[in-house]
């Protein structure tokens, strides 16, 4: 691996400013915006992923009283239109109650506890109880009790569905079940900014994949919050992705990080430059752009991988030995190489940018090719000369605290992660692209439904995700391990780098505030309730 430490905290290479200046479009003051950033490094003591009692406060301190994403406007169109959120053990029901109003519940039965509803749905005309028949009206004031002589204690005046609040923005709604928390407008503060040009007002949700993951939510969620990784888990970004030259800028409750697209990783450094393979595959044959190695999948499983004097070695996806002089290979590239593949992946010719030797800029010859793309898609429905070369082709992702990732511009990512009810070690990750929709309103495709995939399902079987599930091949990889390995930790902590996870030292500055001084910083341990 190439050291890239200059004395100068920060790799070498380009930096973004540097970029900026050479955009051949204008680049907006929000993306030059310099956020804050408290030099140094951030430990975390490792109880805070596994164990029960640091989830239970979770709950208390801050899934009970933080803003969280919990559906889409447009997933409840009609009065009588309902979505269930889960969190924990917590559950809501948002429920549109009027054509301008939507209201957020908690999904219990008032009588037993019965949750009101399991699944989403369509024209409630009441919530009435599966169980005893209880029901409330859609505004949550209460409608029947059966038999309700046999209750003479209870004033059904008393007994309206406790409420959480609501708030929108761009399309999406938001549930707090803190009641008296601050309005949502306040709490992601200028965040509209960020997504000026591509509001998603004007996007729609294409592909919503939600997948078990054996790990805490925040082990997954801190996986993709930097680029710091790259070098070691995605060796096939590096040659044109400049990781290490990553931004990262934190604002308020939400931070983001910039990576450069069509600009190799500073790890390369003055290693050699292998020639292009000419025969090469995106997905079944590939140069290690480090040492040279030549993989190739011999098939699912199996993958050969040749070093620089031709001899020839075998290795399964994880990157296990199986024969050969060679008994050691990325364990990435194996898995991008020999891991599943959807119909059709082992044919994609190398997707690496190929400029003609005239282009100069070739960030600008690259976004221009997106902006014709777009243009022939949408015609003049976004003003395409007002955004910059970043915000066309470049990795710029967000993180609302706590626990939602939206992408910028033209990159329709966005993930959400959540524990997996009370196991503090498995969680929910979700991961939903919001394309562009199209100009007429009229042709403006639904929602699209969850497609869930169990603990052990490969992210192909999700194959409206396309390329993006061989990345999460590779990130699966190390989530799980990562996760059993901080139970074995002998110092039991967790060290962030001070700039490049400026993202997830924002994340735990926040986190620690939010769960108070019932949580020790160094050792995780919860503090002793004080005598009564």
């Amino acid at each position: 691996m190439t050291e890239t430490l200059t004395g100068t905290g920060r790799s070498a290479g380009i930096s973004y400013d540097e970029l900026f200046d050479d955009d051949t479009h204008p680049v907006s003051e929000a993306l030059r915006r310099v956020g804050e950033h408290q030099p140094g490094n951030t430990r975390v003591p490792a109880r805070v992923y596994y164990a029960q009692d640091v989830h239970d406060l979770e709950v208390e301190r801050l899934w009970g009283r933080v803003w969280q994403l919990a559906c889409l406007e447009e997933e409840i169109p009609e009065v009588g239109d309902y979505h269930v959120y889960d969190i924990a053990h917590l559950s809501f029901l948002v429920i549109r109650t009027a054509p301008d109003q939507i209201k957020a519940y908690r999904n219990a039965c008032l009588h037993r506890g019965r949750k009101l509803r399991e699944t989403h749905g369509h024209g409630a005309a009441n919530l009435r109880c599966a169980f005893h028949g209880w029901c409330w009206e859609l505004d949550g004031s209460m409608k029947e009790i059966p038999c309700q002589w046999d209750f003479p204690d209870v004033d059904m005046a008393d007994y309206g569905l406790p409420e959480a609040l609501v708030g929108t923005w761009q399309g999406f709604v938001f549930i707090n079940p803190d009641r008296d928390a601050a309005p949502l407008s306040d709490y992601l503060g200028d965040l509209a900014d960020h997504f000026e040009f591509v509001p998603f007002e004007r996007r729609y949700k294409a592909v919503h994949v939600q997948k078990l993951m054996p790990m805490n939510w925040k082990t997954c969620q801190e996986a993709f919050m930097e680029s710091y990784h790259v070098v070691a888990t995605h060796p096939t970004l590096m040659e044109n992705l400049g990781d290490a030259n990553s931004r990262y800028d934190a604002f308020g409750n939400y931070s983001r990080a910039m990576s450069a697209h069509a600009v190799a990783s500073p790890h390369l450094g003055d290693a050699p430059r292998y020639e292009r393979l000419a025969d090469g595959k995106q997905f079944a044959r590939w140069r290690h752009p480090m040492n040279g190695h030549i993989y190739e999948r011999v098939d699912e499983a199996r993958v050969s991988v040749a070093d620089l004097d031709g001899n020839v070695s075998i290795f399964d996806d994880d990157g296990n030995h199986i024969e050969g002089p060679q008994t050691q290979a990325d364990p990435h590239l194996c898995k991008w190489i020999g891991g599943p593949l959807l119909p059709g992946m082992e044919d994609v010719p190398l997707m690496t940018p190929d400029p003609p030797p005239e282009v100069t800029n070739v960030r600008g010859w690259i976004a221009d090719q997106k902006r014709a793309q777009v243009r022939k898609e949408m015609g003049d429905a976004v003003d395409l000369d007002a955004i910059s070369d970043a915000e066309m082709i470049d990795a710029i992702f967000y993180s609302v605290f706590p626990n939602w990732s939206p992408w910028g511009c033209f990159n329709p990512i966005m993930y959400r992660f959540r524990p997996n009810g009370d196991n503090p070690q498995e969680c929910i990750f979700e991961v939903m692209l919001f394309p562009l929709a199209p100009p007429d309103p009229a042709d403006r495709p639904p929602p699209a439904s969850v497609h869930h995939l169990g603990l052990d399902d490969d992210w192909t079987l999700a194959p409206q995700l396309g390329p993006l599930a061989k990345i999460f091949q590779q990130d699966s990889l190390n989530l799980p391990l990562v996760q059993k390995g901080l139970r074995a930790q002998e110092q039991q902590e967790v060290i962030f780098a001070s700039y490049q996870e400026t993202k997830i030292r924002h994340f735990y500055r926040h986190y620690f505030e939010w769960l108070g001084p019932g949580l020790d910083r160094a050792s995780g341990a919860l503090a002793a309730e004080p005598p009564a």
